[in-house]
């Protein structure tokens, strides 16, 4: 997409809700229990092309596969990478610590329920044991080619695809530091990165961890600022030689509906945000812990030529965003850095995890859509004058 845009336009995040027949094809091809190869290929291919014509009627104009085939936005990588492995006492302990500590009782139901109780297999973490090399090009051609046919002929930078980020990975018990690990990450990313672009998608890269450690990790500003470099520097190593204006940059806090008293400010991380080789940047303004943080705007000059895609509609509610302010959300970003430099979007995704009891529920979450693009309809009359 150019810069010369002529009205305010809809995207999402990435993820959205699989049909139950393929989460039960999904679960069965996880425990071992007979399932077709072929037979869940077939129906991904097929749930693909039902999200992306629903994403169209719904009035999405850059949509995605919304990650059909996939187990979860970062998990879906144990397949891919040769190094890593699933292993439960790999989470990092500071992930949440904070926030779980403030609200033990709240979160024990959250996670038992809504977040980790319901999806098609357990979360596991990842640990990274040896060398990492990327092996997924099979799985990872049959999303671009199943993306590809759903779009029917649509020009492909219509749609995006998203990859997980270095810092998503996992943990590191194998590399002499965490700089060579994170490095060892992008650089075997990279493959993914480059193919999805080669297919002529925007590639989207998901990386809530810049934003999780700030927000949750026991380190003092010296050693978070420090990470976060190395964070930066290691997704711009997987970009490189990748075209900025095919690049978005997506970032978030992990926890979906909760208190949040202890995500950082997105003045905070906004320096390193900024950094990454993209055009586009997303990030959460909808949900009220967040929705003040469009002043930062007014201080932060946002580079030539970027975009943002600010959250209008959260992941955090069931409540139905009214379109009047979406369209006074998109007009308050568009009056501090331009018009044509502001796409309307989602707070996160809508299933990160490929579960059967999605926070949002999906009829909700097709009326949040509906909503965002009323508002977008509504923003564009009023700054464009028709």
């Amino acid at each position: 997409m150019s810069n010369d845009a002529d009205r305010i336009r809809t995207t999402h995040v990435g993820s959205l809700p699989r049909p139950t027949d393929l989460l039960d094809l999904m679960r069965a091809r996880a425990e071992g229990a007979c399932a077709e190869e072929t037979k869940i290929d077939n129906r991904v291919r097929t749930a693909v092309g039902e999200i992306v014509a629903q994403q169209r009627e719904h009035g999405i104009d850059l949509v995605s596969d919304g990650e059909m085939g996939k187990l979860g936005f970062f998990s879906y990588i144990a397949e891919r990478l040769s190094g890593v492995e699933k292993r439960p006492d790999a989470r990092n302990p500071g992930s949440f610590k904070a926030e779980v500590k403030a609200f033990p009782e709240y979160y024990e139901q959250y996670f038992a329920s809504a977040m980790i109780g319901s999806t098609v297999v357990p979360m596991i973490p990842l640990a990274c044991t040896g060398p990492l090399h990327y092996q997924g090009q099979d799985a990872l051609r049959r999303d671009l080619d199943n993306l590809a046919a759903a779009l029917a002929g649509a020009e492909p930078q219509t749609a995006f695809v998203p990859s997980i980020a270095p810092s998503g990975v996992g943990v590191n018990e194998y590399y002499p530091s965490e700089e060579e690990y994170f490095f060892a990450v992008a650089e075997a990313m990279s493959s993914e990165y480059r193919a999805i672009i080669d297919a002529g998608f925007l590639l989207q890269i998901d990386d809530p961890g810049l934003t999780e450690f700030y927000s949750f990790a026991e380190l003092s500003e010296t050693e978070r600022r420090k990470r976060g470099q190395m964070y930066v520097e290691a997704i711009n190593h997987g970009l490189r030689d990748i075209p900025e204006d095919k690049v978005r940059f997506h970032t978030c806090y992990g926890i979906n509906e909760g208190p949040r008293i202890h995500d950082a400010p997105l003045g905070d991380v906004i320096d390193l945000v900024l950094a990454v080789n993209a055009r586009y940047y997303s990030f959460e303004a909808a949900n009220p812990r967040h929705e003040h943080e469009y002043h930062l705007w007014e201080t932060t000059k946002l580079p030539d030529g970027k975009v943002l895609m600010p959250g209008v509609i959260t992941h955090a509610s069931n409540i139905v965003e009214h379109p009047l302010l979406i369209a006074e959300r998109l007009i308050r970003f568009a009056t501090l850095v331009g018009r044509e430099n502001v796409i309307a979007s989602a707070d996160c995704g809508y299933s990160s995890q490929a579960t059967y009891r999605p926070e949002v529920h999906p009829t909700v979450m097709w009326a949040k859509f509906d909503a965002m693009t009323e508002g977008a309809q509504l923003a564009t009359q009023q700054l464009w004058g028709r």
